[in-house]
């Protein structure tokens, strides 16, 4: 059998900078050393310094399969994840049909085997009257069971705080919420009642009371039954009172940001428009500082994407009619790489969050480090610029990013799932798909 050996690779893994070479053997990783000799059977790839990371794993994603492929599916959106240096994924359950079931969830990961470029998770979705399928979820195989408090619509909106409880008491995994509270969004609506509604209105229509009122909800449940609550894409400095700072491995209640709150404040909704409407909503530069403070601080623990794409034309609709959500997980990365050349973050930090707290928080087997023994889930980074970006540059099926026009500090040259090189210099190589579902240590 061949093995891959990276030569000259400076790898970031555990807060330590290090020159070292990687010797990859089928799926894992079989030696770490400074001078691993070639041997004839060998591939090598010479990295000639440049970064070696774990891959990312991105805990919040929704790649739109079964129901929406029109928007995106498993199989595009995780080509454009491997160009993004995302090795491993955890999907959400608002697809056509919502994945509120055992049967739901087999599908998907029938789906996945078949077509995803890289490793793969999915949540249940909780709905009012399906505490029954959360109780028999296996904790070794569902990721965790999302639960949308206030601000979705149909079955997957959970409200009602007998409901609520009852998930909180009962749910034998990590319970991951979308926190907004709908009654305050329906009252601030009802202050635009004589005025047309424009993208510039949407971070006062979903503000920081309506984020706070259900983040500091969810984190009272969880300390009531002490549960295991990871609360998603925390927008407002407010929030981050909710949390403490530490270690993670010592946390029941952790937080999640993603990286268009890192990057974007209001202010950018005059030129790109419906493109970064999201929910919760971009909010203001304050609330972005805070945020990347947070991080530094330990508050915030993980970092994500909640990857979420529309169609061009549908974000072309007016503001009230244009869905939620934008394409991220091929520009992810390399926005928290701007983040680090201009001081924000360190690398260490960045990997931290995006790749050894989600494989901690997560408790996922043989990922999220590089080590022996570990599968060989790797993305290798130049510190030269990347090409800049186009809609027609990227491989989401949506085909738009909100990063058109930027060309980031950093470009992915390789990255590797279970030990096969996925992206090579712009190239994808489906023929290397091994992709494997997550396992969880629990």
């Amino acid at each position: 059998m061949t093995k891959t050996l990276i030569k000259n690779a400076k790898v970031v893994n555990e807060n330590n900078v290090f020159e070292t070479d990687v010797l990859i053997n089928g799926n894992l990783i079989e030696q770490i050393n400074s001078d691993i000799s070639v041997q004839a059977n060998y591939h090598v790839i010479d990295l000639e310094g440049d970064w070696l990371l774990p891959g990312m794993i991105d805990d919040q994603v929704h790649f739109r399969e079964p129901g929406l492929e029109y928007k995106g599916c498993i199989a595009s959106e995780s080509r454009a994840a491997v160009a993004g240096g995302i090795t491993s994924y955890m999907e959400m359950p608002n697809v056509s049909p919502a994945t509120t079931t055992d049967l739901a969830l087999m599908h998907k990961h029938d789906i996945a085997a078949r077509n995803s470029l890289a490793n793969y998770s999915f949540y249940l979705g909780a709905t009012p009257d399906n505490l029954d399928q959360i109780k028999a979820c296996d904790p070794k195989l569902v990721c965790g069971v999302k639960v949308f408090m206030g601000a979705s619509t149909g079955d997957l909106l959970v409200e009602h705080p007998q409901a609520l409880e009852a998930i909180f008491r009962e749910c034998p995994t990590l319970i991951a919420t979308h926190c907004e509270k709908g009654d305050i969004i329906a009252q601030n609506l009802a202050k635009f009642a004589l005025k047309p509604l424009t993208i510039q209105d949407h971070p006062v229509i979903r503000d920081v009371e309506a984020c706070y009122a259900s983040s500091s909800y969810a984190v009272d449940l969880a300390k009531k039954y002490n549960s295991d609550l990871h609360v998603l894409h925390i927008t407002t400095a407010k929030e981050l009172a909710l949390f403490t700072p530490g270690p993670i491995e010592t946390k029941r209640i952790t937080a999640e940001a993603c990286v268009h709150h890192l990057w974007f404040n209001q202010n950018d909704y005059d030129q790109l428009g419906n493109l970064i409407k999201c929910n919760p909503a971009i909010k203001s530069e304050q609330d972005r500082l805070a945020l990347l403070q947070a991080i530094n601080e330990d508050k915030i623990d993980i970092i994500a994407t909640d990857h979420a794409p529309h169609t061009w034309q549908e974000k072309q609709l007016p503001y009230s009619e244009a869905p939620a959500g934008l394409p991220l997980v091929q520009h992810a990365l390399l926005s928290l790489l701007d983040q680090v050349k201009r001081g924000v973050f360190s690398i260490e930090k960045v990997v931290e969050k995006m790749a050894h707290n989600p494989a901690k928080r997560y408790r996922i087997k043989q990922r999220g480090f590089i080590k022996e023994g570990y599968f060989a889930d790797l993305v290798a980074v130049a510190a030269s610029p990347s090409e800049t970006v186009t809609h027609d540059n990227t491989e989401y099926l949506c085909a738009w990013s909100p990063f058109v026009n930027h060309t980031f500090s950093h470009n992915i040259r390789y990255t590797f799932v279970n030990g096969q090189c996925v992206y090579d210099h712009g190239d994808i190589l489906d023929q290397n798909k091994h992709a494997m579902p997550l396992a969880f240590e629990r």
